[in-house]
């Protein structure tokens, strides 16, 4: 049976209560979930609180409420809160209480996901390291050792938040929560062990008595009363439905970009795109759709996955620093919006699925036969289609759904974008260009004799440094009878990055990939005669976070062979010595302490492998956001006044040859007005006299809009998603609407034409029809003005350039 039929048949059976004491009564049924006897239809988007700072929340969460979402949805982080076991912190990027209750001061709900595993590209899927050592554990499986961890962990956190009167049951917004995460792509892999595990954990979750419901995502087999959830990019295609005719259809992860690892292109995904599947899922019954991420933010300190980059989820519809990326903001708010028109009879129980085509179909709502709603589809990726619904015929552009309220007039089309384009540029305030600005420290290369550390075996790296840092030092000595003598090393590591030294000199690095994490380093040996040192410096960066098994894996060195003329020497099994990390970190060069003064010398130009730089800056002036440009750097990491900002990983080239990053975000909180302290640890051999500072913001914002089938706009006012009701209406407005971001106003007009303009807000050219005065009919409306508004009609540019051809207009501005 599909899940749209069991949504049909079952749209009668009662909801499921989950607790009633007091607040809020947070129910379910199968439409939906109900909330105070309210069936609601609810947009959420996923800011995770510790990939931005506090000082950022209120602006990303107003953000989010002004794209029209209805609530937040975030992870709990629990090797972010619980990093020795025992030991809790809970402040400043890590306050959930402080982010929880902003969300509710600006009228939005929280969708809470616990985990306690989360995977998220996050460093061990947010388990704490200290896991790996309790005696027999096994992960996320029916062990008592990890069972009895997890439930302590999820009893902290509910007590928490009980005590804070956070869930809805108690008057605050958390009106649902999610135990584990994504467990269906591993239970095979547990065999017996899975199944249980799944069912306790349902049962532990609703024994917490939380008051809202219980969700899992991708897991089929979700345990009533829990509530199994899509995630992916097609739900509406791909979700088999709710496994249980009493639940609703959530969509908890529609995934708004694809995320990155170093070495891979750039890979988005269209406002278009994302707003058909939201809206595919929601004509097929489904009423909770999360976009997964609304704002990525920063992998700040050692918190990204292995191959992660800082940057995360850059793409989404608020970008890293916090900006507007459109036109997804604005395409997926008239989106929200339209479905919003059509809630009644949406959530009524009459609906019917019929064919308008071979590629095309509708879904019809009503109600009664005053409130009716229809969403008419083309599946069609290609080509246009002309439907016929209710005695009147509408286009549907290729790969598009057009939403009609009232089964009549269309109130938004998934595929025809009136929202602007805006383009992100940085600008230079800071070069760090002049050899008197820096200092550095070269990083002391261990020899075997200085080690205190010692094993007759290749030691895993993981399980030697505790996470405690991303370095691990191998170290060994052997004896040559002869000096220059032809040698080449072999090493086969499992860890990600390889520099290797031979008596205190830098002979190479190697380095894996997300994609294959097994990599060999082969390089020509430079002995001398006597007692040769190799030192091996083993780099994580960050830890693994999926799959099944997560405490078997290993990382670190494999093999370890000298080839001496024609004889092959392992070293695999001989005496090695060990150092966790770096000096550079034990001495900890990247605060700002009299203790540590001592160790900078004046910076020499040596561009040596393993050195550390530091500077002093101040902040950009103005409130844009600011950022570090290391596209001249190489591999490492960076700090100011002491907070990380991130890994960094210039050197990593995609396959068309660029970085994936060069940009590091530095959150204006981290800043003080003058005196900065600017610290880089350089693995490789890169210039810190070409490192810059920027701030970032919206310097171009791009209009098109046909006049023939003008996409159609929605607005309201007056918005207040747990107190209050929206005023909303909508009609077809042909203009091209532009908004410089606040504080700026535009400045110049770098294209318009009025006409059949090619191309798009990206690349364009005059067409074949063009208004002469179209430059200046924009220019006369926008310039000097934060927001304008022109119409696209002949009218407005005193007559018809190109009488019966179908017509648009194209503007490009400039803001300053």
């Amino acid at each position: 049976m599909s899940w749209m039929l069991w949504w049909s048949l079952s749209l009668s059976a009662s909801a499921i209560v989950i607790m009633a004491h007091g607040g809020s009564n947070v129910t379910y049924d199968s439409r939906s979930l109900v909330i105070n006897g309210k069936h609601k239809i609810i947009f959420s988007g996923s800011i995770h609180y510790p990939r931005s700072t506090p000082q950022m929340w209120p602006y990303l969460i107003s953000k989010a409420r002004a794209g029209g979402l209805d609530a937040i949805d975030t992870y709990v982080f629990w090797n972010l809160h619980e990093p020795q076991q025992g030991q809790y912190d809970f402040s400043g990027r890590k306050d959930l209480v402080r982010f929880i209750k902003e969300v509710h001061a600006q009228g939005l709900y929280v969708c809470l996901r616990i985990g306690p595993f989360i995977e998220s590209e996050w460093t061990y899927g947010g388990l704490p390291f200290w896991l790996h050592d309790v005696p027999g554990i096994v992960f996320r499986s029916d062990n008592k050792p990890f069972k009895y961890h997890m439930e302590r962990y999820a009893k902290m956190i509910v007590k928490m938040l009980k005590a804070e009167k956070l869930y809805a049951s108690q008057g605050g917004p958390i009106i649902l929560s999610q135990i584990e995460n994504e467990y269906g792509n591993v239970e095979a892999a547990f065999h017996e062990k899975g199944p249980p595990y799944v069912k306790w954990a349902a049962k532990m979750a609703v024994g917490l008595h939380t008051g809202v419901p219980w969700v899992m995502c991708k897991q089929d087999d979700a345990p009533d009363p829990v509530i199994n959830a899509c995630n992916g990019l097609r739900c509406g295609e791909t979700f088999s439905g709710p496994n249980s005719p009493r639940k609703p259809a959530i969509w908890t992860e529609n995934w708004t970009s694809v995320y990155q690892t170093y070495g891979k292109e750039t890979r988005s995904r269209s406002a278009e795109d994302i707003a058909f599947h939201a809206a595919l899922f929601i004509a097929k019954g489904g009423s909770f759709v999360n976009y997964y991420m609304y704002h990525g933010g920063t992998n700040f300190g050692r918190t990204a996955a292995e191959y992660v980059p800082t940057s995360y989820y850059d793409q989404a519809p608020l970008d890293e620093y916090g900006l507007l990326r459109q036109p997804k903001h604005g395409h997926l708010k008239e989106l929200h919006a339209a479905i919003k028109l059509c809630r009644k009879p949406l959530l009524s129980r009459k609906w019917i699925n019929f064919s308008l085509g071979q590629l095309q179909e509708a879904f019809a709502f009503e109600r009664n036969s005053d409130e009716c709603a229809a969403f008419l589809v083309n599946h069609d990726g290609r080509s246009n289609a002309t439907v016929h619904f209710k005695g009147s015929s509408y286009k549907l552009p290729p790969k598009s759904i057009s939403i009609l309220p009232h089964c009549k007039t269309v109130a938004f089309n998934t595929a025809q974008v009136s929202t602007q384009y805006g383009t992100r540029l940085a600008t230079r305030r800071h070069k760090f260009d002049s050899i008197e600005q820096w200092k550095e420290y070269k990083e002391y290369i261990p020899s075997f004799d200085k080690s205190s550390l010692r094993a007759n075996t290749l030691l895993e790296h993981m399980n030697t440094t505790k996470d405690s840092s991303d370095y691990l030092w191998y170290t060994f000595r052997f004896h040559q009878n002869s000096s220059n003598a032809h040698s080449v090393l072999t090493v086969n590591s499992l860890g990600h990055n390889l520099h290797a030294f031979v008596n205190g000199e830098f002979i190479g690095s190697a380095h894996g990939s997300h994609d294959n994490k097994s990599f060999t380093l082969q390089r020509s040996l430079p002995l001398k005669r006597g007692t040769n040192y190799v030192s091996l410096l083993s780099v994580m960066t960050g830890l693994p976070d999926a799959g099944a098994y997560l405490e078997r894996r290993v990382a670190g060195l494999r093999r370890v062979t000298i080839q001496r003329q024609h004889e092959l020497h392992d070293f695999t099994t001989y005496l090695w010595g060990y150092k966790v990390g770096l000096s550079g970190e034990n001495i900890q060069l990247h605060r700002n302490n009299a203790s540590v003064k001592a160790y900078w010398s004046r910076y020499a130009s040596s561009s040596r492998p393993l050195t550390w730089y530091k500077s002093i800056f101040d902040a950009p002036a103005g409130n844009d956001p600011v950022a570090l440009n290391l596209a001249s750097m190489g591999k490492g990491e960076a700090w100011v006044n002491g907070r990380s900002i991130g890994r960094y990983w210039v050197s990593f080239l995609d396959s068309d040859g660029n970085p994936y990053q060069t940009w590091n975000h530095i959150p204006r909180s981290f800043l003080k007005p003058s005196g900065n302290l600017l610290v880089i640890l350089e693995e490789e051999r890169g210039n810190p006299l070409g490192i810059s500072l920027g701030t970032m913001s919206i310097t171009k914002v791009c209009g098109h809009v046909s006049i023939s089938h003008p996409p159609p706009v929605i607005s309201w006012q007056g918005e207040n998603q747990i107190n209050g009701t929206r005023k909303r209406k909508y009609g077809r407005r042909p203009k091209v609407q532009l908004r410089c971001p606040r504080g700026r106003k535009i400045s110049s007009v770098l294209f318009s034409s009025f006409g059949t303009p090619s191309g798009d807000c990206e690349t364009y050219a005059i067409g074949s029809c063009h208004a002469s005065n179209s430059r200046a009919t924009v220019e006369k409306a926008c310039l000097g003005k934060e927001r304008c508004s022109i119409p696209v009609s002949s009218k407005n540019f005193k007559g018809d350039p190109c009488p019966g051809i179908a017509k648009s207009l194209l503007v490009d501005a400039k803001c300053a």
